[in-house]
């Protein structure tokens, strides 16, 4: 019995490898496509927010045709499916690999700016919404390097179509830095921690002079030295606040309880100092300021 088992199941495992090679081999219908039908398709895609599916097509599209100008364009698009497919280490890694390969091209400026907006996106974060957190609360690691990706666009290429709208979130996350050394201070202030609270307010208003949260880290300030018992330096950091902010929200006891400034749907008409006061629009509509579309220019057409 055991004997007639066996045999059965060789039986039908040959069958069935029988029937696995009669079976057509699914074909790679893009593998012979020209550079031209390839960057096509691949930009249909795009264009039609299958970044996912685009991908591979530029992958393809770079490893048939090498050389050239589809070669540099596929990689520049590569990237930017990458953003906006949100996966930042995928298109951190292929604009660092772009750099690499051609620090001298034409359109490397832009490269330079995706670099930023990848973490500028990153730092402003969709789920600190989500969650009603203000983004200034976050870890400012992604700050500092959306800072640093901009700032380098602007001192290489200073002459870029980019170089503007780079400057003005450049002013943005200085502020959105000065914020979060406000957050600690504040922080602390709460902890008790009196002398940690006015070294980080001193902090920002050292290293963020121009910054709007410079406003509330001087008020922090003459709290700590209150608390610390230090009436000169408070009296003379009290002289310099009342100077520079003479109609200061934080003057007013009663304007404490409004939403922070970051709960927009909430503030009423007295609000607390944005990081952005440079734009009608909230400073959270990154995409609603003037500037570039942030999309690779397109060299092949």
């Amino acid at each position: 019995m055991q004997k007639k088992l066996s045999v059965l199941v060789a039986t039908c495992a040959l069958v069935g490898l029988s029937a696995c090679s009669v079976l057509p081999k699914p074909t790679d219908e893009s593998k012979n496509w020209s550079a031209e039908k390839l960057y096509a398709e691949a930009r249909e895609e795009m264009a039609g927010g299958h970044y996912e599916a685009a991908i591979p097509l530029f992958q393809r599209l770079e490893t048939n045709f090498p050389f050239g100008v589809y070669a540099t364009q596929a990689q520049m698009e590569i990237a930017y499916a990458h953003y906006k497919a949100q996966d930042q280490a995928e298109a951190l890694a292929a604009v660092e690999r772009f750099i690499k390969l051609h620090p001298n091209h034409a359109q490397v400026d832009y490269m330079y700016y995706l670099r930023g907006l990848i973490n500028f996106n990153d730092q402003l974060g969709f789920f600190s919404f989500v969650y009603e957190q203000d983004p200034t609360e976050r870890d400012p690691r992604a700050t500092r390097e959306a800072f640093a990706a901009f700032k380098a666009l602007v001192d290489k290429f200073p002459n870029s179509k980019y170089a503007q709208d780079s400057i003005e979130r450049m002013s943005y996350l200085i502020n959105a830095m000065a914020q979060y050394e406000v957050h600690v201070a504040n922080y602390y202030y709460r902890r008790g921690s009196y002398l940690a609270a006015l070294n980080r307010a001193q902090d920002a208003v050292t290293n963020y002079s121009d910054a709007p949260a410079r406003e509330e880290a001087l008020f922090i300030m003459i709290r700590s030295y209150d608390k610390l018992g230090m009436p000169l330096l408070r009296d003379d950091t009290q002289r310099v606040f009342l100077l520079n902010y003479p109609d200061s929200y934080f003057l007013n006891p009663g304007a404490r309880g409004d939403a922070a400034w970051w709960k927009f749907w909430a503030s009423n008409d007295r609000k607390r100092p944005s990081p952005n006061l440079r734009t009608e629009a909230p400073w959270w509509k990154f995409w609603a300021k003037s500037g570039p579309r942030p999309s690779p220019k397109d060299a092949v057409e």
